[in-house]
């Protein structure tokens, strides 16, 4: 996947609905969902899509007079892409230093601590069970 391009900020936005609204809407069903007061118009949301279709991350098919586009790539495998490309980029590939960043860096709760512990222990435990 590492001929992915970056998604832009609006990218992102277009392609979070294109994910929502699944199978394969067209560029008017991504503007009502995505824009439903009008903060976008129809040719920037279709150029957004076209764009997307160029980088490989839609596919275009045509009924009729309309354009439908399905999302080549899954919410996950960009979300897995773009922290990876962060995570080299900003860490030199360290996890553990990405974490540490997380950790020092926000206003944890308590809450939240023991749902990043309740999670790293299931981690854990699931790659414990991968090697018996």
């Amino acid at each position: 996947m590492s001929n992915i391009e970056k998604l832009t900020p609006v990218e992102w936005e277009i392609m979070e609905t294109i994910w929502q609204l699944g199978g394969a809407p067209s560029v008017r069903d991504v503007l009502e969902k995505a824009f439903p007061d009008g903060q976008k118009a129809y040719t920037t949301v279709q150029t957004i899509m076209n764009i997307l279709e160029k980088k490989g991350l839609l596919k275009r098919k045509k009924q009729g007079l309309v354009n439908f586009y399905k999302p080549t790539k899954s919410r996950e495998q960009m979300v897995k892409f773009e922290m990876s490309q962060l995570v080299s980029r900003m860490f030199k590939g360290s996890i553990p230093a990405f974490a540490n960043y997380l950790i020092n860096s926000e206003d944890l709760t308590l809450n939240e601590i023991e749902k990043i512990k309740q999670l790293l222990g299931e981690k854990e435990a699931e790659l414990k069970g991968q090697k018996s």
